[in-house]
């Protein structure tokens, strides 16, 4: 009796490739809960995911489910639909802000380029996921990952560029000269020493 539905052996599945752009994932936590029934303990996990796609979108996810990399999933597949866009000058970020989340505070500073991404854990995730390559932070409050994350976002999404500035106040607003994005090299006037008499 043949069997339609049956695949052979020796084919090869073809997977079609992404349309989308590359996008930038990292798992920033991974908390296991353990729930105490009759037969003993049932254990799940939930993951904490950040994406991006270094051009100034980011999101994060949380997904829980019975094993690992179900949990990595669900929460990767969360973060991909709650992306949105944060504000960049440059290679920074436009002004110093603080962020809040329920007990996480972040304190985000734009930076001279060379700096780097001065953060850790959480924070750096984020700032790395958005396309930020030059900051300064602190982490002010709760030491727990997902408020550091969400309030990391919280500050991200109030930033606001000189130009938006601008256009709001209807005048000329400009930010710090580091955070500019300027096409054409500035000439560098050589100082005029007058003579003394």
């Amino acid at each position: 009796m043949s069997q339609p539905n049956r695949r052979k052996k020796n084919t090869k599945e073809v997977v079609a490739p992404d349309e989308g752009p590359e996008l930038f994932e990292k798992v920033v936590h991974i908390n296991r809960c353990a729930k105490v029934v009759k037969g003993g303990r049932r254990f799940s996990f939930a993951a904490l995911v950040v994406v991006g796609d270094q051009e100034g979108n980011v999101g994060f996810g949380y997904g829980k489910a019975q094993m690992v990399p179900d949990a990595i999933r669900k929460g990767t597949d969360k973060a991909k639909k709650a992306m949105g866009p944060v504000s960049i000058s440059g290679d920074t970020i436009p002004h110093p802000i603080l962020g809040t989340y329920d007990g996480g505070k972040v304190l985000l500073r734009p930076a001279r380029p060379g700096t780097g991404i001065i953060a850790g854990g959480g924070v750096r995730a984020v700032l790395e996921a958005a396309g930020i390559k030059n900051v300064l932070s602190k982490s002010l409050g709760s030491n727990n990952q997902l408020s550091v994350v969400t309030a990391t976002l919280n500050g991200l999404s109030r930033l606001r560029t000189a130009e938006q500035i601008s256009n709001i106040r209807g005048e000329e607003v400009q930010g710090p000269s580091f955070t500019r994005i300027s096409s054409e090299p500035q000439p560098v006037l050589a100082e005029t020493v007058e003579p003394t008499s």
